[in-house]
């Protein structure tokens, strides 16, 4: 069975997924590849793992990088999995390009720009936003490419952790 759940966040609604007892999806209401890991109609139900979800962004939107992460099960290829570790990696208000993630993952391979589009893409399928940090991967030179929830939102969030929240409003952001 699946499940769904509504955070309203300062950056619009979040829909909440999970299998029960651990996280499977959080998108931004609206997002490129909203729902992707839900199958069939899920039921609204507030669980614990939702709780614990909501506590988690609660303290992450008030810029407080919190100390714990809700149990999550991800789904997805070998590949997209690698690259989700890797983003679960990058620090709090840091970040890392989509071919620094390839280069790491991929050190002794000549084709570089090749694996680096191929994070790209698995970056752009991560199904738990913000918590598994995908705003986190720029492009070369910090350029800020693509993001499932809207580069205004990435912005956002690079703002948010790097100098807090009102600093984002502040640029005109959501």
């Amino acid at each position: 069975m699946q499940y769904i759940n509504q955070y309203d966040s300062p950056l619009g609604t979040i829909t909440l997924a999970g299998d029960g007892e651990k996280l499977t999806g959080l998108w931004f209401n609206g997002q490129k590849y909203f729902g992707s890991t839900l199958l069939g109609e899920p039921s609204k139900q507030d669980l614990p793992v939702f709780r614990k979800t909501r506590e988690w962004l609660d303290l992450y939107f008030q810029g407080i990088p919190p100390a714990f992460t809700p149990e999550i099960c991800l789904l997805g290829s070998p590949f997209r999995q690698k690259v989700w570790e890797v983003l679960r990696q990058i620090p709090y208000g840091e970040t890392m390009t989509y071919g620094q993630i390839a280069a790491l993952l991929f050190p002794e391979s000549e084709h570089k720009s090749m694996y680096a589009r191929a994070v790209g893409g698995a970056v752009a399928h991560n199904p738990i936003s913000i918590i598994i940090p995908c705003h986190r991967v720029t492009g070369t030179g910090g350029r800020l490419t693509g993001y499932a929830g809207g580069v205004e939102r990435k912005s956002c969030l690079l703002h948010l952790e790097q100098l807090g929240l009102q600093k984002c409003a502040a640029h005109g952001n959501p």
